[in-house]
């Protein structure tokens, strides 16, 4: 039996295969991790955040990790408005997106807007085993392969 492969979308297709290196995943397009990318989304700095993430794929990244938790935001809003920005920019929507929130609704909101099969990082089991496994469904359904392995 063979191996299963983890095949991604953006614009472009994306596989990782047994034998690959390293996945170089873009973390600065993340507001609890890049002080200047959050700094840019609280002030509605959509243009200049979008640079940030342009910059990420110029540099290399495979896979673009975008997360809007933050308590000063309106996280749904923000994720649905910087995941469209991103979709009309073919040269950073040809790479796979990582939708990263502690919030279902957050990743849920990421989801419809994803132009192909990208990464949720990740749902919990801390709602129980039903939610949980109705996550992952409709993570599966509208694109999205949980990044916990499920």
């Amino acid at each position: 039996m063979s191996t299963p492969l983890l095949r991604l979308s953006g614009l472009e297709a994306f596989t990782v295969f047994p034998g690959s290196n390293f996945v170089n995943i873009g973390e600065r397009t993340n507001v609890t991790g890049s002080r200047q990318f959050a700094r840019l989304v609280k002030e509605e700095r959509f243009d200049e955040a979008l640079a940030v993430a342009r910059q990420q794929v110029e540099n290399g990244a495979q896979v673009l990790d975008v997360d809007m938790d933050e308590a000063m935001l309106d996280s749904e809003a923000a994720m649905t408005h910087f995941l469209s920005l991103i979709a009309s920019e073919p040269d950073i929507a040809r790479i796979p997106i990582m939708i990263d929130s502690s919030k279902w609704s957050v990743i849920e909101a990421g989801l419809k807007c994803l132009q192909g099969k990208g990464i949720v990082n990740s749902i919990s089991l801390k709602e129980g085993e039903a939610p949980f496994i109705a996550q992952e469904k409709k993570c599966a359904a509208t694109g999205g392969c949980c990044g916990n392995g499920f």
